[in-house]
């Protein structure tokens, strides 16, 4: 078995160095046709793709051809967050389902409307009969978000009218999905932690009458406990993670798949794949792990030189995971400020001093503060940087005693109702047209040669 094993891995190695003889593109192609790489103009700007009304994001101005830093902006439906937000806290309530009803229809709804929402939502969370018997526990994953991503296509083998295209079908899928997924991730993650790391097994129902962040943490609690201040400040982390706008890459995906004509459950599917990537949704886990790195790496939190000299090994592929990158520094669009961050962080400075973990959550604003300069310092970089929302996310869910394992599964959880909003507006709307940028081929022209010529 040894044996055929090394044979594999020869030929693998050798197939290998095959690929990389024939498939090398010169990076001065991109320059001659004018490519728009990873879809962005030359100065940093997403290439228009769409029109929507569901979100905006702002972080600079462009004055005569020129782009200039300004401080960022998250707009629902054209409302600001930060107003969304103050409303509902305010008034001392959950939010999400409220922000959730906002981007899918289009205005905020009012008491009674919310309550018949509420009640939607709660009569869709339960799953289909023996579908986590079936789905989750047949076959466990250890990653949470591919158990996901196979959850959310295998529920189409369970709808009974899956590819009906029709407004009032596709709002039936959509808001199940957003009830049922974070009941999915709970149960995916009950069993990835009874199978993987030898824990006992719960299962727990969702429960009438609680909101989503309420049950979630009742069903990823073997207790089902929970504190008040807990689930509100998991709502507001879902309410700053519902959307982004159309030009995200996984919003982006699912419109993709859904200009195509396909079903609901393969687009947000290929979403829920587009999420898990360390680039986008998977960006807060390795924030935490590159804290893991500073904190043993830096003898002195509070000593800014031993803080920054530590960035400096980072930005040198000398320590942390040698990829050269401080993840939860930096945003394709926000520059003076990601409005998530600035939220998440004044709430997270709340919660660090109830649970006496006020040094670590410096050692983060010290990370978010001397970041900008360790770039200039390292790799002469003098663009402005920010921190974005991972830096602080993975933080206050820690705090929550959340596991890193369900990090970006909440995000998903979250982003749910942005992907459905969008998809929604794909189908329904008056684009009608599938999604098909270009590639220049490059590639010589060359001839047949026969097997025995070769």
């Amino acid at each position: 078995m040894d044996e055929k094993k090394g044979q594999s891995s020869a030929l693998i190695e050798s197939l290998c160095e095959e690929y990389r003889a024939h498939n090398y593109i010169d990076p001065e192609y991109y320059e001659r046709w004018g490519v728009k790489r990873g879809l962005r103009n030359a100065d940093g700007t997403g290439v228009l793709a769409g029109v929507t009304q569901i979100g905006n994001v702002l972080g600079y101005y462009v004055r005569d051809g020129e782009r200039f830093p300004a401080e960022g902006e998250l707009i629902y439906r054209g409302i600001n967050v930060e107003e969304l937000i103050d409303g509902f806290t305010r008034e001392d309530r959950f939010g999400f389902e409220e922000t959730a009803y906002l981007l899918l229809f289009g205005a905020l709804p009012d008491r009674a409307r919310l309550e018949e929402f509420h009640q939607a939502i709660s009569t869709h969370q339960d799953l289909p009969r023996m579908f986590t018997e079936d789905m989750i526990l047949k076959a466990p994953s250890p990653d949470v978000m591919n158990k996901l991503a196979r959850s959310v296509l295998a529920l189409y083998s369970y709808d009974s009218d899956p590819d009906n295209l029709a407004l009032g079908n596709q709002l039936r899928q959509a808001v199940q999905l957003i009830a049922q997924v974070p009941v999915i991730v709970a149960h995916a993650f009950a069993v990835k932690r009874h199978y993987y790391d030898n824990e006992s097994l719960y299962i727990h129902r969702p429960q009438p009458g609680l909101s989503l962040a309420e049950n979630f943490l009742y069903s990823v609690r073997h207790d089902n406990k929970y504190t008040d201040q807990e689930a509100k400040l998991l709502d507001l982390c879902m309410v700053l993670h519902a959307e982004h706008g159309g030009g995200n890459n996984s919003a982006f995906a699912c419109r993709v798949l859904s200009s195509s004509g396909t079903d609901i459950y393969s687009a947000i599917a290929a979403a829920v794949g587009s999420l898990k990537g360390p680039r986008h949704g998977g960006a807060n886990k390795k924030v935490m792990q590159m804290f893991g790195y500073i904190e043993d790496g830096v003898k002195d939190w509070k000593d800014d030189d031993e803080v920054k000299s530590f960035l400096g090994k980072i930005l040198k592929k000398e320590a942390g995971d040698r990829s050269g990158l401080i993840y939860g520094m930096g945003h394709a669009i926000y520059t003076l400020s990601d409005p998530r961050a600035v939220l998440l962080k004044r709430f997270a400075r709340k919660l660090a001093e109830t649970k006496g973990m006020l040094d670590e959550f410096q050692l983060f604003e010290s990370v978010e503060r001397l970041t900008p300069s360790a770039l200039v310092d390292v790799k002469h970089e003098k663009k402005v940087v920010c921190a974005n929302v991972d830096l602080y996310s993975g933080f206050v869910y820690k705090m929550m005693g959340i596991p890193e394992e369900l990090y970006t599964p909440l995000f998903a959880m979250a982003r749910m109702v942005g992907w459905c909003a969008h998809r929604l507006e794909e189908v329904s709307g008056t684009a009608n047209r599938i999604i098909r940028p270009a590639y220049k081929a490059v590639a010589p022209k060359r001839t047949f040669v026969p097997l025995d010529q070769r």
